[in-house]
């Protein structure tokens, strides 16, 4: 069974995953999930872009197979950047909160106001500057172009109340192999706010990732020539 990278978004850590982890795992399904630059364990570092490449290599690289990618919000643009850049290295990819461009002037807008509130707040311990630092790192880059590279299966999770979905159709038309599922009453976090919908859909994209190894599979191993037995003479 192929195992599953969790990646977080902004503000916040791997924890937001503890109970995705747990589920997999008693599923049978081995899991990591990882803290990007500026969070959690790593709060004391910047975030980059190549930073956050370089996290989700790492964990990739523990894992014998390529294993299914998940990403919530900020974490989800970076699974959909490291996928696009590293095919073959992953079986699949979950986005969730992320079917919307970063980019124009709103937020430049949210940009000037989050260097202003670090810059207010950074000596008091706020984490402001992580925003900063996420949306310097990601200006001009463009997730529809990495989702229109993509050579494996991508499952689409909203929160019906996301505000991050609003070019939600734009997404689903960019990838031939794309699955939307749009989850009632949730918000932004929608696998904190619907964890059991979440859990859901990650068994099926497990399930479909497994059939679809098992199709190509069978024709190899019925291609394989059976020996003939030996005659004594």
């Amino acid at each position: 069974m192929a195992p599953i990278v969790f990646v977080h978004g902004v503000r916040t850590s791997s924890a937001i995953w503890d109970e995705q982890v747990r589920a997999m795992a008693l599923s049978g399904h081995e899991s990591i999930a990882v803290d990007l630059p500026g969070h959690g364990t790593r709060a004391g570092e910047r975030f980059t872009l190549q930073g956050a490449l370089d996290t989700i290599e790492l964990a990739v690289g523990t894992f014998p197979v390529p294993p299914l990618l998940v990403g919530l919000s900020l974490g989800g643009y970076a699974a959909l950047a490291y996928a696009a850049r590293n095919h073959g290295k992953v079986a699949g990819v979950v986005l969730a909160g992320c079917s919307t461009e970063i980019r124009g002037k709103p937020v430049g807008a949210y940009r000037s106001l989050s260097v202003e509130l670090a810059r207010r707040f950074r000596p008091a311990g706020g984490t402001w500057h992580v925003v900063a630092d996420m949306l310097a790192a990601m200006k001009g880059h463009s997730s529809l172009a990495d989702l229109r590279r993509l050579l494996v299966p991508v499952w689409l999770v909203n929160g019906q109340r996301d505000v991050l979905r609003f070019e939600e159709r734009r997404y689903v038309a960019a990838h031939p192999a794309i699955r939307l599922s749009v989850v009632p009453g949730a918000g932004h976090d929608v696998n904190s706010h619907a964890p059991i919908a979440f859990n859901r859909i990650l068994l099926g994209a497990m399930h479909e990732l497994r059939a679809a190894a098992a199709a190509i599979a069978g024709p190899a191993i019925a291609r394989v020539p059976v020996p003939r037995p030996a005659i004594a003479l």
